[in-house]
């Protein structure tokens, strides 16, 4: 019985710790391509090495390339519905006749009768739901697509002293969207994935332990 118990409280412990997630490996940053170099060629008025483009810019663009997310993401949703029916319902059958008089039993009518019916029902329901996530991100360019849209993916882990922290993005950019300072709104990213979470000491207060979890599912059948 005793080694029962003992079974019994690392399976529970075991399962309340949240182990380290190790990092997606589809968000592991994309190297640029690696193409042949040209032969070098030395003129008298260029020189390979020496050229100076005067209308680059710093923006994404190649395939390993960086490019920063300003995240600005707020949602809002609120839901109101108020039902209120009713239906009432009456009948009246009057007493049949039986040689030109009513059918009675000591005076009273034995085969009339009246029937009258109600219901009604009443419900509300409220629902209001609000999130915001602010800060910044810098992904890599994993791929360019033929009409020169930008594949970005990318993710920061953040260990502080009570636990650790990730953020992970990927979406499609537009290019005409990159700012001069080479950043972008995530309000501007297509097909957006952000995925925020945490482990650790305070988001294991945060979370409900699995016995209320139990309670709280559609297993529970009360």
């Amino acid at each position: 019985m005793r080694h029962l118990v003992i079974i019994l409280i690392l399976l529970i412990s075991g399962c309340s710790a949240n182990p380290k997630q190790p990092p997606a490996p589809d968000f592991v940053p994309v190297r640029p391509i690696i193409a042949t170099p040209p032969p070098a060629e030395y003129g008298g008025i260029y020189q390979t090495g020496y050229g100076v483009s005067l209308f680059s810019d710093v923006s994404a663009k190649r395939i390993g390339d960086l490019i920063t997310v300003v995240l600005s993401e707020s949602t809002s949703a609120q839901k109101n519905a108020v039902t209120n029916t009713s239906k009432e319902n009456s009948l009246a059958v009057p007493s049949p006749t039986l040689f030109g008089g009513p059918l009675t039993y000591k005076g009273r009518d034995i085969l009339s009768t009246t029937v009258n019916t109600a219901n009604s029902f009443v419900g509300s329901g409220n629902a209001s739901q609000s999130n915001s996530l602010n800060g910044r991100i810098t992904v890599t360019v994993s791929e360019v697509l033929p009409n020169g849209y930008l594949m970005v993916q990318g993710e920061k882990r953040m260990t502080l002293n009570q636990g650790s922290e990730h953020v992970r993005f990927s979406g499609i950019v537009r290019p005409a969207d990159i700012r001069s300072d080479n950043t972008i709104l995530s309000t501007s990213v297509a097909n957006a994935q952000i995925i925020y979470a945490g482990t650790g000491t305070l988001a294991d207060a945060n979370s409900q332990g699995w016995l209320g979890r139990f309670f709280n599912s559609k297993w529970w059948p009360f």
